[in-house]
This record gives C-alpha cells, sequence and structure tokens, in this order.
C-alpha cells in the first residue's frame, strides 16, 4: 500500500506530496515541528508533544493551522491510513507561503501544515537497545533558542554526519567549560555510581524532551533518586550507566562515548528498567 501524507488540507499520495517553493519553511526554516511515536497502534505522549508543539508556535508567533482537536484528529486518519501500528507519526508547521521577505507574511496569510506517519520495526529498535549505542561529542554551535523545536536544524545535522563517519549512532552537543547540553536528537542522562540519574534541567540551554519528562514519571513510579543538574563530559565516560531519550528512541543505552567504554560497555540494568517500563507509563491515544 503507497504512504499518505496530509498537506495542507489535502490527503496526497506521499510519493507526490509537494509544499510551494516559496514556503517560508524552506526559505527561511521559518516552522516548527514535532515526532510521535506510534506503538501498538497508539500514538505516545500526543498530549504533551501538542503542548509543546503550542509552545513552539507562540514563541515564533506563528498561527496554529487547524483547531488542536483538529490536528489530533488528522494525526490520527494519517496513521490509519499509513497503516502504522508501530512507527513514527511527524507533523510540521510553518509561517506559510509568501513572497520572500524577512519580515513576516501580510497578515491572514495561512500557516502550512504537514503530516507523515511511516512504520518501525518495535524488533529491530530492542535489538539495538540490547546492544546499545555509541556517541560522540561536538562543540555546541546552534542558536540560543533551542527549547522551540525550530525546523532549523542543519548544526544537528552535520552534528549526527560526523556521528556516523566516526562509527556512531549519536552526538552529544558540549559548552566551552565542558558540560554536556544534549545529543542532536536526544537528550542525554547518566546514572552515577550511587543509582542517582542525572539530567540537565530543560531550560533555554536544552529541548524540553517529551520522552525526557515521561521517564522522570517513570524514574518516581520505581523509586529512583533524580538530578536536573549538569554534568561533564568526563563525569558521564565515569558513569555506572548513561543513555539517550526521544521519541525516536524511547530510551536507548550508551555504550561509548568518544570510542572510551561506559564501565563495562554494555546496557545497564537502570536503563532497560526505564525502557520496558515506558509503554506503561506514556500517555496512550488510539490511532484507530
Amino acid at each position: 500500500m503507497p504512504r499518505i501524507a496530509y498537506v495542507n488540507g489535502r490527503y496526497v499520495p506521499h510519493s507526490m506530496a509537494s509544499v510551494h517553493v516559496e514556503d517560508r519553511g524552506y526559505q527561511f526554516a521559518d516552522g516548527v515541528y514535532e515526532v510521535c511515536e506510534v506503538a501498538r497502534g497508539n500514538i505516545m505522549d500526543m498530549t504533551r508533544h501538542l503542548d509543546r508543539l503550542s509552545r513552539s508556535l507562540s514563541e515564533l508567533r506563528i498561527d496554529w493551522p487547524m483547531t488542536r482537536a483538529s490536528l489530533e484528529l488528522v494525526m490520527k486518519e494519517v496513521v490509519r491510513r499509513n497503516l502504522v501500528t508501530n512507527g513514527l507519526v511527524y507533523l510540521q508547521v510553518t509561517r506559510g507561503v509568501a513572497p520572500r521577505d524577512h519580515f513576516f507574511p501580510a497578515q491572514g496569510t495561512a500557516s502550512a501544515i504537514v503530516i507523515t506517519a511511516k512504520r518501525g520495526d518495535p524488533r529491530a529498535a530492542a535489538k539495538r537497545a540490547e546492544q546499545g549505542i555509541r556517541v560522540i561529542t561536538v562543540p555546541e554551535n546552534r542558536w540560543e533558542r533551542v527549547d522551540i523545536k525550530s525546523v532549523g536544524l542543519l548544526p544537528n545535522v552535520l552534528a549526527r554526519q560526523q556521528a556516523r563517519e566516526a562509527g556512531a549512532q549519536e552526538a552529544w552537543f558540549v559548552d566551552e567549560d565542558g558540560t554536556v547540553k544534549e545529543g542532536a536528537a536526544t537528550n542525554a542522562w547518566i546514572v552515577t555510581v550511587d543509582g542517582t540519574l542525572v539530567t540537565r534541567p530543560a531550560d533555554f540551554g536544552i529541548l524540553r524532551g517529551v520522552t525526557r519528562t515521561t521517564v522522570l514519571d517513570i524514574a518516581r513510579k520505581l523509586g529512583l533518586k533524580v538530578e536536573e543538574r549538569g554534568f561533564s563530559v568526563e563525569e558521564a565516560k565515569a558513569a555506572k550507566e548513561t543513555f539517550i531519550t526521544a521519541a525516536t528512541t524511547v530510551v536507548m543505552p550508551v555504550v561509548a562515548i568518544d570510542g572510551d567504554p561506559v564501565a563495562n560497555g554494555h546496557p545497564g540494568s537502570v536503563t532497560l528498567s526505564l525502557r520496558e517500563a515506558f509503554f506503561d507509563v506514556a500517555e496512550k491515544t488510539p490511532a484507530c
């Protein structure tokens, strides 16, 4: 069955989906996006994802392309039409189509929206979690407002490519003082020797990850101690465990940083327990 995309009010074959050449997302990266995991026929943490979408739109002064209730229905319909039981649903909202000009377009210009969905293989994801992934570190070189989930991701793209060329799967941005900020597409965590979970506070320095927030809920349910503070690359390398979180990875163990193994170089028990508990704790919105 061919994939289906939703583009500005129409469901169209994915292969024929397109946006206008003067869409401001294409011209200026003037837009925002969200990615939700689809697991066992449910869109995970939809409320928190749409809450964050609302904040991102507000920060950039972009209008909602439709009501929130309508957007929820369209997301479910895109998942349904693509027969996605496990995978991802992606949505992107831009300031719309207008003659190229750095100023905002004329009042009344409609914002533009694209929604797509694709299937994933939970068995492949489980296998990656059994093995763990490798990360590299790169200097922070992004704009300061990374708390907004903007489509302006060129530094992230370059960092991810650098990771791939180094035989890793993710890159962590690091401040000048050696403090880890976050991954190119993930939030970063460590588990200290005494079993404390540590992750950087979700201030303006990082994106407030939806999966990150749900993992904090899980930690509380499991009775784990959590500290929201910065940690250095060296502290991460000396940690008992390290892991990343995102809708695309859920909870994924990190077994090496810049080529140096973390602990024994294998996924840790705390990380795997958080991953195992995720589906039961996260909000589940049936897609059909």
